[in-house]
């Protein structure tokens, strides 16, 4: 039986950076994952696929409804689904590859097949070529999470569909009926509508992005109505019919009732649950939550000695960039190294049109917890750079100590904040202030532009605003 110092269970964006930064301090790494092509659901069919879709159809929809604005002159315009899904599954093969030499350069080692604890210092992998157990000093579990279905209306990957199945049809739907109005949900009914199909989201809660701002999260709503997307809140579907060419929902909501809508395609978005089973993690005494998410410390320690969790599978936001600093945090621990994770400095983006960029608090929670606060507000149609790109929508807030100005959350809604919000994750890294952004020299003209006269807003002294 072959010794590892750190074996790792999942190959996600969590998983694989774990083994790189454990290789780097020196330690004997193996790398377990079931899929064939490494990447975890991110760059398989997640993250990745799902941005490069979202380009190519902002690239034919900006073409499209746009392009004269700028003089720019354009005969008939066609769509060639099938080589927009090339591009996106070539760009999904570049990386998924990519990572495949990341664990050659650092001398992982890569074992196919699914992980599971026989005791907290072995793993057996169930290959296409039989078991083969492996012993293993310490163990990190990062087996990411899965698609969540409806009782009433499961997944059959044709008429009702899952993220993966909607990253990959073969023909724009007619109607596409999005159960679910969050990121993924929001995110790929946009490149469906762009593409020209008729898209009604359908959401139980009162607000798009429950998770947003609400300020944020109306504004995004107004600017997705806007481009078509039928968006209705506090709404549930109740029952589903579904037959060999379309489907048949009933829904109902409060102030309208009861009514009935047929579609040809239903993408259940209603969010994603940890994997935890099938890894034998709770026969060897590993503790799951109520949630279905293992418990662990501040050191991602699980009630296990030896066996850490991240990603997916523990609290905080499914976001693969949380689970990347865990996967950093538990190599470094084990190397004996402080390892990092501030859990109140995590950038969440929606990547529609406009983006949907935050991190820190809301100011509802701010609220709640009786944190006195001033606020800045600055709206991209007084910047010029938003004005050149002819995206002016949106705007940036942001949420300072009252007495200490201290910065406690910022957000956005407007043209590519995706990016913008490093600054203001940096920022809140460093405790900076208000003061400090406001006093920070931006390059003009720049859409960054935005964060500097939002923090002076705080002080009510923005020059443009």
């Amino acid at each position: 039986m072959e010794n590892f110092d750190l074996v790792v269970i999942g190959a996600g964006p969590g998983g694989y950076v774990c083994a790189i930064r454990a290789a780097q301090l020196g330690m004997k790494v193996a790398l377990v994952e079931e899929r064939a092509t490494l990447g975890g659901t991110c760059l398989n069919v997640g993250c990745i696929p799902s941005k490069a879709l979202l380009e190519s159809s902002e690239v034919f929809s900006e073409t499209m409804n746009r392009a004269g604005d700028h003089g720019v002159v354009i005969g008939d315009i066609g769509l060639d689904l099938e080589a927009m899904m090339a591009r996106k599954d070539r760009i999904v093969g570049e990386l998924t590859g990519g990572v495949a030499m990341l664990m050659k350069k650092n001398k992982v080692q890569v074992l196919a097949g699914r992980g599971v604890l026989s005791a907290p210092d072995k793993v057996v992998v169930h290959g296409a070529d039989g078991e083969t157990e492996i012993g293993a000093k310490n163990i990190c579990l990062a087996m990411g999470s899965t698609v969540i279905d409806l009782p009433f209306l499961p997944v059959d990957g044709d008429r009702v569909v899952s993220s993966t199945e909607a990253l990959a049809f073969d023909s724009v739907p007619k109607h596409l009926v999005v159960i679910g109005a969050g990121a993924v949900g929001l995110e790929l009914g946009s490149v469906w509508r762009r593409l020209g199909a008729r898209v009604t989201v359908i959401e139980m809660l009162p607000t798009i992005t429950p998770f947003a701002d609400k300020q944020m999260a109306k504004a995004l709503e107004r600017a997705l109505a806007d481009q078509g997307l039928e968006i209705r809140l506090e709404t549930t579907v109740t029952a589903a019919k579904v037959m060999k060419s379309k489907v048949k929902l009933t829904v109902e909501n409060a102030k309208t009732g009861t009514e009935t809508i047929d579609c040809d395609r239903v993408l259940v978005a209603v969010g994603r649950r940890p994997v935890t089973d099938g890894a034998g993690i709770a026969e060897i005494g590993v503790k799951i939550d109520a949630g279905g998410r293992v418990e662990v410390d501040d050191h991602l320690r699980t009630s296990i000695p030896g066996v850490y969790a991240i990603g997916d599978i523990v609290r905080g936001p499914m976001l693969a960039h949380k689970a990347e600093d865990e996967g950093i945090a538990v190599a470094e621990h084990l190397a004996g190294m402080p390892g990092h994770v501030n859990y109140d400095a995590i950038p969440n983006v929606v990547y529609t049109d406009p983006e949907l960029a935050m991190v820190g608090r809301t100011e509802a929670e701010l609220k709640d917890a009786e944190i006195p606060f001033n606020t800045g507000r600055f709206m991209f149609k007084a910047n010029g750079r938003a004005k050149s790109l002819g995206n002016e929508t949106g705007m940036v807030k942001i949420l300072a100590h009252k007495e200490t100005d201290e910065l406690l959350g910022v957000h956005m809604v407007g043209p590519r904040v995706s990016e913008l919000i490093a600054e203001a994750a940096v920022a809140m890294e460093m405790r900076a202030s208000a003061e400090d952004l406001a006093r920070t020299c931006h390059a003009h003209p720049t859409l960054a532009e935005t964060i500097k006269e939002a923090a002076l807003a705080v002080d009510k002294r923005a020059i443009h605003g």
